[in-house]
């Protein structure tokens, strides 16, 4: 996977009413990623209240969900444009874009 090697900082928020609602999770930095919005917001289904949400998902099944995300972008829900524009039309470039990230990101 090009993303191997990148330490990536994920904070997840957690609302008073949670699990009733999903926790908010954020890359911090914001990550060069088709399905992270420029914010760093993490737009997945399972962390979607209207969506795909439900109580009984664990903390585990979130993170899990998000490592798939990073290597399989869900191409019907882009939330970042110019990743998603090189993802979809230069694979090679949005994976030299990636590694050099994971680079960038690598613990020292």
């Amino acid at each position: 996977t090009p993303w191997e090697g990148g330490l990536f900082k994920l904070r997840m928020l957690f609302k008073d009413d949670y699990p009733s609602s999903p926790p908010k999770c954020k890359f911090e930095p914001p990550l060069f990623h088709p399905n992270v919005y420029p914010s760093g917001t993490v737009c997945l289904s399972i962390l979607e209240e209207d969506k795909d949400w439900r109580p009984a998902i664990t903390i585990k099944q979130i993170l899990l969900g998000i490592q798939e995300l990073l290597n399989e972008p869900n191409i019907q829900d882009p939330a970042q444009a110019e990743a998603y524009t090189i993802y979809c039309q230069n694979r090679v470039e949005y994976e030299k874009r990636v590694r050099a990230q994971a680079k960038k990101f690598a613990p020292s």
